[in-house]
């Protein structure tokens, strides 16, 4: 907001003051600001100032004072906004460093020589890092400039001359670094270029100036504190050989991102927070003038440029969209990855600005830099107009109204939680803090009966042995307090959310000794103790899931957003998604593998979760986990493909095939894929190129790495089997298929469809099927050769229990697969809509309505098959390796098989 009135004569001293100091200055401010200021005008500036015999820090000091104006001028005038601001001062501020220290550089290599690394033999170059708002692209008017001095090689310089002296690389490189703070920093007749803070170096103001490569890995490994990582995240090269920037940014890049999700640093910025807010409030204590502090003060700038960073350092690591260094552009990537809810980000970004414009009309007054409303009421009066306002009181309402929306904003997200989550529903909660590590099996025994555990002895006896086990007793103090915190307010949660509690209590141990080394995982569940309660009802619900989340604990950040968590799946966004992971890290094979692991294991938590309350069938889970796997096969294909330096085309004319779950659409959890491929290309490289290709799929898809596995694979179903090529020809298929196929593939080609690749393959394939499933066929051949393969089948998976086997014995789903298989191949000649890949059910209801099966059997068969998939889904997320049921539980359901199976065969 901008007051049109405020002019910068009457609303800055220090434009008054510079003005008036020259009568040709205001007609150089009104030419210079009608330019777009940047680092050539900069260099025309400079060098007007030179050529009038000015030295460089003069002449760089005079630039300085002339662009400071002219954003006054545009600023107040409103002819610019905060990016224009803030650009223009981030570009001179880059100018300003690189000019002096070239200008440095030379007149110290005349002197000393030419600084050469030991290993390389190259000549060294001063690395300066910016930091803070300068390397963010984000400086102030008035501000002083954050820098870090580094180079990448121990060495000396080289003589050119007899008369230089040489020296070390590094005593070379901190000569630089003086001079170039001097010639920044020192305050003479045209003022100064930039204040110069060197206090983020390496050891702070007791370390070296300047450091070397090593120097700074090991000091980032050994010594680097939580609140630098935060630093770092701002960390850009102003100077410097790209190859020399590239090696120090493979330095800090692990440092400041971990590779995995990094909860532990909120409570690092929590504390961090709290510091500066203490120091503030200490200050305005002494100094009541110096109260509303728009920087650092509570709901201030600090605050948002926090709310960004704690989810770079989170989540950066693996999300390198989130590592930019500017925080309104951080901001708006959150809102793009629904990290943040977008009108949230629009008004951080809308109170940013005003915090920013406030802070730069602080700072116009005198050019002096300062975060505080000034304190006496004249002055306050001032910067209220120059923000747009008539009068103080309506300015600090505007500025109460911006600074209570960061600040709910902030302890959202920063706020200790740990005292906060408390319920009702949650019995004996006043007892949550009782148990320790230290306490006796009996004492844990009558904790829990208190509690109403089952099995209260057993349970205590599992509780004692987590808590002695090797791996808990070598965990760092914080790190076991932690842990301890977290069963203590699991208990009354597992009494909450199951009846089995012993074993749901087995089931999160099992999972929290998993974690207990991972810091950030225990912090992830201290700060969001609603995700605690989601993995207590999972891990009670489902034994699968528990064993799933305690491989893949990841996942825990897949549970703090209802909005994920609980929304339906979209597809094209999710391929986009993956596509863009994939391409960020080209060429690195095993990031790009855990990458399609990560988005794999992601979304299938989201659909367990929605799975386990009820939200999905299991034909609509079997159709979601389906489109998963074919969106990442079509990925996984397309990343290889790229990654062949010697294709000779772009796009390659290739195809996955899909058979059995994957291609019936039934696929399950820890379904495995059945998969042939296909090809149709002429080159006389394209064999072993697609062989390659289907090999190097298969190896990214079953390859374990830190993230797991994708999927298993079978290609047993491929022409001739185990014997036959890995690849085929679109037309070699088809012939094998019409000529030399055997009755069992062409009855797995009833479940069989275009997965991934190249669509037209795709859709030759679909009619070579359909000209297959509707060749004229020997009924009674037909039925002879069923049953014969009905029976290798049930000879291969005996059941010697009582139970009933829901997927191999009679009456089961084995059977219902075989029949539709059978009237598919007999019928689909006259009856086209058969070879329709509508999966089992809808195919049984079709037979019905065709007049080839009894509608009412139909109906039933149709229903017993949803209800043994439902059991045996059932049965697996508990863990079971075979689906079996008491035999009552399904009788009716397998009599009604057992009846078209006698009307069909008999």
């Amino acid at each position: 907001m901008t007051n049109l009135s405020s002019t910068p004569i009457t609303a800055s001293r220090f434009y008054t003051r510079w003005l008036n100091a020259d009568a040709s200055r205001a007609q150089r401010v009104a030419e210079v600001g009608k330019l777009s200021l940047n680092s050539v005008i900069f260099g025309e500036l400079l060098q007007n100032e030179t050529d009038a015999g000015a030295s460089l820090p003069a002449a760089m000091r005079r630039v300085r004072n002339l662009v400071i104006a002219t954003l006054i001028q545009r600023d107040l005038g409103g002819l610019a906004d905060l990016a224009e601001v803030v650009d223009t001062m981030t570009a001179f501020g880059d100018f300003a460093v690189q000019t002096h220290l070239a200008a440095v550089t030379t007149e110290l290599m005349t002197i000393h020589g030419t600084p050469i690394g030991h290993e390389s033999g190259e000549q060294q170059e001063m690395i300066v890092l910016g930091m803070g708002k300068l390397g963010g692209g984000e400086l102030n008017v008035s501000s002083d400039i954050d820098l870090i001095f580094v180079y990448a090689e121990d060495g000396d310089t080289v003589a050119t001359a007899p008369e230089q002296r040489l020296l070390s690389n590094h005593e070379f490189f901190t000569r630089v670094g003086k001079k170039l703070i001097a010639a920044l920093s020192e305050i003479t007749e045209d003022g100064f270029t930039f204040r110069v803070d060197m206090a983020l170096r390496p050891n702070g103001a007791s370390g070296p100036l300047v450091a070397s490569f090593n120097m700074v890995e090991e000091y980032l490994i050994v010594q680097g504190r939580e609140w630098e990582r935060y630093a770092w995240v701002k960390a850009r090269a102003l100077t410097g050989k790209p190859s020399d920037i590239d090696a120090l940014e493979k330095i800090i890049r692990p440092f400041v991102y971990r590779r995995y999700l990094d909860y532990g640093s909120i409570d690092a910025i929590r504390n961090m927070h709290a510091q500066i807010r203490a120091e503030v409030t200490r200050q305005e204590t002494r100094h009541p003038d110096r109260s509303n502090n728009v920087k650092l003060g509570r709901g201030g700038i600090r605050e948002i440029e926090f709310l960004a960073q704690v989810f770079q350092l989170i989540r950066g690591g693996r999300d390198a969209a989130l590592r930019d260094r500017s925080t309104r552009i951080t901001l708006r990537t959150l809102a793009e990855k629904e990290l943040f809810k977008p009108e949230v980000v629009d008004q951080l970004l809308h109170a940013y600005t005003f915090l920013r414009n406030l802070e730069h009309r602080l700072q116009y007054l005198d050019d002096a830099q300062t975060h505080t409303l000034p304190p006496n009421a004249a002055d306050q009066l001032i910067v209220a107009k120059m923000m747009g306002y008539e009068d103080v009181p309506t300015l600090l309402a505007a500025l109460e109204e911006q600074r209570t929306l960061v600040a709910t904003q902030f302890d959202e997200i920063f706020n200790d939680k740990k005292s906060e989550h408390t319920s009702d529903n949650q019995p004996q909660a006043e007892l949550s803090a009782v148990l320790t590590d230290t306490d006796s099996e009996q004492v844990i025994e009558s904790y829990l009966l208190e509690l109403s555990f089952d099995h209260a002895a057993d349970a205590a006896k599992r509780l004692l042995a987590t808590w002695h086990s090797p791996r808990l007793q070598s965990l760092p103090e914080a790190s076991r307090n932690k842990l301890v915190a977290l069963v203590n307010a699991s208990l009354p949660l597992i009494v909450k959310v199951s009846e089995a509690r012993a074993t749901t209590l087995g089931r999160l141990l099992n999972f929290l000794e998993t974690i207990a080394r991972r810091a950030a995982y225990l912090a992830l569940l201290t700060e969001y103790p609603h995700a605690l309660e989601r993995v207590i009802r999972m891990i009670a619900a489902s034994d699968w899931a528990a064993k799933y989340l305690t491989r893949h604990p990841l996942l825990l950040d897949e549970l703090l957003d209802d909005r994920t968590l609980k929304a339906a799946p979209d597809w094209n966004a999710f391929a986009r998604d993956c596509r863009q992971r994939l391409d960020e890290t080209p060429g690195d094979t095993e990031r790009q593998m855990d990458v399609l692991r990560e988005m794999h294991h992601a979304q299938l938590i989201r659909l367990l979760a929605q799975d386990l309350v009820g939200d999905l069938s299991v034909e609509r889970l079997a159709d979601h986990l389906s489109e998963l796997a074919d969106k990442l096969v079509e990925a996984t294909i397309q990343t290889i493909w790229k990654g062949f330096p010697n294709r000779h085309r772009e796009e390659p004319k290739f195809s996955v095939i899909a058979y059995g779950k994957l291609g019936g659409k039934e696929l399950g959890y820890a379904s495995d894929l059945d998969v042939i491929f296909l090809y149709d290309d002429d080159d006389q490289d394209a064999p072993a190129l697609y062989a390659k290709l289907a090999q190097r799929f298969i190896t990214w898809m079953t390859t374990h790495t830190p993230a797991g596995i994708l999927f298993d694979v079978d290609i047993a179903l491929r022409p001739d089997g185990a014997s036959g090529l890995l690849v085929s020809t679109v037309s070699s298929f088809e012939k094998y298929q019409t000529t030399s196929a055997w009755l069992w593939e062409h009855q797995a080609l009833t479940r069989a469809r275009f997965c991934a690749g190249d669509a037209e393959i795709g859709a030759r394939f679909e009619a070579i099927r359909e000209k297959v499933l509707r060749q004229t066929r020997d009924p009674v051949e037909l039925k002879k050769e069923v049953l014969e393969m009905r029976k290798k089948l049930h000879d291969a998976h005996p059941n010697r229990t009582e139970l009933f086997d829901l997927k191999h014995d009679t009456g089961g789903m084995i059977d219902i697969e075989f029949m539709v298989q059978f009237l598919v191949l007999r019928d689909a000649v006259h009856h086209p809509r058969l070879t329709g890949d509508i999966g089992n059910i809808a195919l049984l209801k079709l037979c019905g309505e065709l007049g080839l099966i009894d509608t009412t059997l139909s109906g039933t068969v149709a229903d017993a098959y949803r209800t043994f998939r439902r059991l045996q889904h059932n049965i697996r997320l508990q863990g079971a390796e075979r689906a079996r049921v008491e035999q009552e539980r399904v009788a009716t359901e397998v009599a009604a098989v057992v009846t078209l199976w006698t009307t069909l065969f008999s």
